[in-house]
């Protein structure tokens, strides 16, 4: 009997990249676009354009003041947004394959928290890195995310050498409330800073440049590639570790490998926007559902997706009230808690009537 047409057309990879690359290429032109001044397709189009072929003249005769509008305000905003969300989707991706857990996430593992701090301490206490120079604020915070984990691991293994999915998340949760207090200290010591540090924590991609994009943009490319040629061991390591040892997986150097490049991509994303929870949660889940779990797909899936989702997200929070505007972390919010809240239930209703 033929498969529907509905499910013949979700199988085919070739749709679930050419989707997930429109959706993509959409956001990125409706958010350059919509804003106090609003600029057509067209118009963004035929900028980016001549930006990109230089000698093709597609930019003539357009207006210098939607050139800089888009060139120096817009663009860099969500190309930032885009490379923030690709960032915290994958690294969601993998901790949950490596964990077997769709509740892991660098939110609920503290990998979050304690980025934050690393960049909180060179934000608001002038830590500068002599070796670093202007990567000091990514290299502390990566640093920081990668002593997290393993220090959350270590920590579950202490207390359960079984290492249950329960005993890493519930350590993760503890760990990231115990981070938070550090942050809350450096906020009460920073007195006249109080508004500017809660906005940062909040997570925004405002005001930020090609600065910003420069500083990720290396560590970015680093952690998705290390995650993409980690594919096939991940799907191994899905049937259990013995198993994947049989199938000559080396588990522990790629559990190494894994944590670490999704520790990167963490650490940068957070140094650059601040905290935004839940987008490493919620996108891997609606990619799991709608593209399967194979992680050699599911991972550029996850990036492609990830950006797509956070530059509309950015959209939202700065035209829902405008002329203000809300800390993206509060639209990912509301959107990550009840799905969040959904996928525990379901685990719940699934481990009682197993």
């Amino acid at each position: 009997m033929q498969k529907p047409f509905i499910q013949t057309f979700l199988a085919n990879k070739t749709t679930h990249y050419t989707g997930s690359v429109l959706f993509l290429v959409f956001s990125i032109f409706l958010g350059t676009s919509l804003g106090s001044v609003p600029i057509s397709f067209e118009a963004i189009a035929r900028i980016i354009g001549g930006q990109l072929l230089p000698f093709s003249h597609m930019s003539e005769g357009t207006d210098p003041t939607l050139q800089a509008i888009i060139l120096q305000i817009r663009l860099p905003r969500v190309v930032l947004a885009g490379l923030v969300g690709g960032a915290l989707a994958v690294s969601g991706a993998a901790f949950q394959g490596l964990l077997k857990n769709p509740l892991a996430d660098p939110y609920t593992l503290g990998v979050s928290s304690g980025a934050s701090v690393g960049a909180v301490a060179v934000l608001f206490l002038g830590i500068s890195l002599p070796f670093a120079g202007s990567f000091t604020l990514p290299v502390v915070s990566i640093t920081a995310a990668i002593c997290t984990i393993f220090i959350v691991v270590g920590f579950a293994r202490l207390v359960d050498r079984s290492m249950s999915m329960t005993t890493i998340i519930l350590t993760g949760i503890i760990f990231s409330s115990f981070l938070g207090s550090f942050i809350s200290l450096m906020i009460s010591l920073t007195g006249e800073e109080l508004r500017q540090i809660i906005n940062w924590l909040l997570g925004s991609v405002g005001n930020r440049g090609w600065d910003y994009v420069h500083l990720i943009l290396p560590f970015f490319v680093g952690g998705v590639l290390l995650l993409m040629f980690t594919g096939q061991e991940l799907n191994a390591m899905t049937f259990g570790e013995e198993r994947a040892r049989q199938l000559g997986v080396h588990v522990e150097l790629q559990k190494y490998v894994v944590l670490s490049a999704a520790s990167i991509l963490t650490g940068a994303a957070v140094a650059v926007s601040g905290t935004i929870g839940f987008v490493g949660l919620v996108i891997p889940h609606i990619c799991r559902k709608l593209f399967g779990s194979d992680h050699q797909h599911l991972i550029p899936l996850c990036v492609l997706n990830g950006s797509a989702f956070l530059i509309l997200a950015d959209l939202l929070a700065r035209t829902i009230v405008t002329p203000s505007e809300l800390p993206i972390g509060v639209v990912t919010a509301l959107i990550g808690a009840p799905m969040f809240a959904a996928i525990l239930i379901r685990r719940r209703k699934g481990g009682r009537s197993s």
